[in-house]
């Protein structure tokens, strides 16, 4: 399920984060997609999306932070 473009991520990733941060979440997501494809690779029972989710969360926190409801660039 890896994003081919920015517009295929989830809705709540597209409405809150600018392009930049959205290129990070996308880039992230993919990369931890392959990396935690065995279960075995990955902390208790989470599913391979939620795990890929997380670890793109906080790829993107570590550039932007959130300020209200934006996401400012650090």
């Amino acid at each position: 399920m890896p994003y081919k473009k920015n517009e295929d991520l989830p809705e709540n990733v597209i409405h809150v984060l600018p392009s930049h941060a959205q290129d990070i979440y996308r880039a992230a997501f993919n990369n931890a997609w392959k990396e935690y494809a065995d279960p075995a690779d990955r902390n208790e029972e989470n599913s391979r999306e939620e795990t890929a989710h997380k670890v793109a969360w906080s790829a993107v926190k570590k550039l932007y932070r959130k300020e209200g409801n934006e996401w400012i660039r650090k």
